[in-house]
């Protein structure tokens, strides 16, 4: 049954031009690219990607007190299941982009030298929020940038 159910997700993406696009992102798959299209469409609703990554409640929450402001965990505001998905498909990434000489490679060997691995595939999952943004706003195709040292 769920043979049958990953199948017709497939359909799904191979017939809608923006799934397709996103599908090519590592760390989006079918179930990602159909879920980010059938919630956000074509992101004409956020001016920016930190727009869609705080809608999905990826971005730090924000406390302050005595005129200082503290970054606290992640805010947990909209759609959970979208933000699950994409943390899944980060966390399944995040090996393949730490491997590869590209910009988002260099940037998450940084970020896990100083940062709890969690903490980094939640940021990656931001990313990736960011990146589908483009992609569905834009019309891109996902292309990595290899690093310049």
């Amino acid at each position: 049954r769920i043979g049958a159910y990953d199948d017709e997700l497939m359909a799904m993406t191979r017939e809608d031009d923006l799934a397709q696009r996103l599908v090519t992102v590592p760390g989006i798959g079918a179930i990602n690219a159909t879920a980010l299209v059938a919630a956000v469409g074509d992101a004409s609703a956020f001016a920016k990607g930190r727009d869609l990554a705080a809608w999905l409640g990826l971005t730090p929450r924000q406390h302050s007190t005595g005129g200082k402001t503290k970054m606290l965990g992640i805010s947990k505001r909209g759609n959970r299941y979208l933000r699950t998905q994409l943390i899944h498909g980060a966390r399944a990434a995040m090996r393949h982009f730490v491997e590869k000489q590209t910009a988002m490679g260099v940037w998450l060997r940084n970020l896990l030298a100083r940062a709890h691995p969690n903490v980094v595939v939640v940021a990656l999952a931001a990313k990736l929020a960011r990146v589908a943004w483009a992609i569905l706003r834009r019309g891109d195709v996902y292309q990595s940038q290899e690093a310049s040292i």
